[in-house]
């Protein structure tokens, strides 16, 4: 399976967070790119293992795209 997984840098760890938003609360953190993506799938990994243990279901990842108008004026008046 293929999970969207976010990263930011965080300036006070100097390394670098992760985060699966399909699966809340499934996170964690490495000093460099490679060393949090290795973390984060062994995250989702225990996740998914908990999951299966525990019978319930993997939460689809909800994603919605809207469009909002925004009057813009082209003059600057």
């Amino acid at each position: 399976m293929k999970f969207r997984v976010e990263l930011e840098y965080d300036f006070e760890y100097e390394g670098y967070v992760a985060e699966c938003p399909m699966l809340p609360g499934c996170m964690s953190q490495g000093k460099t790119k490679k060393e949090v993506l290795k973390n984060i799938q062994e995250a989702i990994s225990g996740y998914l293992k908990v999951v299966k243990k525990k019978h319930r279901r993997i939460p689809a990842e909800e994603r919605h795209s809207i469009y909002v108008d925004v009057p813009v004026s082209i003059t600057g008046t």
